[in-house]
């Protein structure tokens, strides 16, 4: 006697949940590469701007610097451009 497999499958419930752990499993996998550059990115930014005397940054500018860039670097739109019409401190 012999018998043979012909087709084998998941329940569609099993797949479903499988191939949803998949993607979730890519897009963190994604998001680390992101930020993974996006901090590279800051730190560069920060200290080519020390080093080349462009402007100087306290701790709290460079804090505030390091967020608005870490925000548009790891977003999923595209940035929208902000117009400062008063002081950055008030």
């Amino acid at each position: 006697m012999e018998a043979r497999l012909n087709y084998l499958a998941y329940a569609p419930e099993i797949a479903a949940v499988m191939l949803r752990r998949q993607q979730a499993s890519a897009i963190i996998s994604a998001r680390e590469k992101i930020v993974e550059g996006a901090v590279s990115m800051v730190k560069m930014a920060l200290h080519q701007l020390s080093e080349e005397q462009i402007v100087d940054l306290d701790e709290e500018k460079k804090a505030a610097m390091a967020s608005n860039l870490l925000v548009v670097l790891c977003a999923d739109e595209a940035a929208q451009p902000v117009v400062n019409t008063g002081t950055l401190y008030h």
